[in-house]
């Protein structure tokens, strides 16, 4: 206590200035009004800056929570659009079957491990068999054609990707009525090749290249990517067309599962016709 008091009798002169600095603030700031004005909006100022940085980094930490509630969204969005695809052709497309069962339903899914420099690459994806994952389904991701499942567990799953050398995903440049598959030569990983391509079709550069719709797999008109360049195969028949995949695989994150609700019933008549 006695050290207390001389601590307080030698800095009284201290402690007396600010008493009375303080005091003096407080009494200007209540009885002027210009001051008054320009202290409130300081500290408003300094109060709403020091909300909007916290704001901004509780933003940065929620980008998972708000992506994973996107990424739904857009599944069930895509659920409710039967054999739409999700591009400018959108515009003026009528949507139809929305009382009867849907054709087609997504099932949305995180990427949590992926290879994309291997000759065959594969994604894994947190949803399996207790979800409705089957193997044969395709994939797409938000900007176009992922793959295709291969292997199913209870809780994961694995895709084969377009970037395999054995996948084959049949497909056309858009408003053409030709087709055929698409094959990955393991170099680059933005670039596959469209084949079997007739030479007399005219391809000008960035047209689009989407689905086929042939099979049970994918939907017509899903985005694969754009042309890049073609050249005629030796023969002289067909054209082999590079293509910018629209999917950037090293940013992939998320991606949609097809179901194909007729799928079964379309392959039982397929056995059928084969059997006569």
């Amino acid at each position: 206590m006695r050290n207390l008091w001389r601590f307080i009798s030698n800095y009284n002169a201290l402690f007396l200035f600010v008493i009375f600095f303080t005091t003096s603030i407080i009494l200007l700031v209540r009885n002027n009004d210009f001051q008054r004005s320009s202290t409130l909006n300081s500290s408003s100022q300094i109060i709403g800056n020091f909300y909007q940085r916290y704001n901004n980094i509780s933003k940065y930490l929620n980008l998972e929570a708000v992506n994973n509630s996107l990424a739904r969204e857009n599944a069930l969005l895509r659920s409710k659009l039967p054999s739409a695809y999700f591009n400018d052709s959108l515009i003026n497309k009528k949507v139809i079957d929305t009382i009867n069962k849907v054709q087609y339903e997504y099932i949305e899914a995180e990427v949590i491990n992926k290879s994309i420099t291997s000759r065959n690459n594969y994604l894994t994806i947190n949803r399996g068999s207790k979800h409705g994952i089957k193997k044969g389904m395709g994939v797409i991701g938000p900007s176009g054609v992922v793959g295709i499942i291969w292997n199913v567990s209870e809780n994961f799953s694995s895709i084969q990707s377009i970037l395999h050398e054995d996948t084959r995903i049949t497909s056309s440049i858009e408003g053409t009525p030709y087709f055929g598959p698409l094959i990955w030569n393991g170099e680059d990983a933005q670039i596959v090749t469209l084949t079997d391509i007739p030479n007399q079709l005219n391809i000008k550069p960035k047209s689009r290249v989407v689905t086929s719709g042939l099979g049970v797999i994918f939907p017509k008109g899903i985005v694969v990517g754009t042309v890049l360049k073609s050249g005629v195969k030796g023969g002289g028949s067909f054209l082999d067309i590079s293509v910018k995949l629209s999917t950037n695989f090293y940013a992939l994150q998320h991606v949609y599962i097809i179901k194909n609700n007729f799928a079964s019933e379309q392959l039982q008549l397929e056995a059928q016709n084969k059997e006569l």
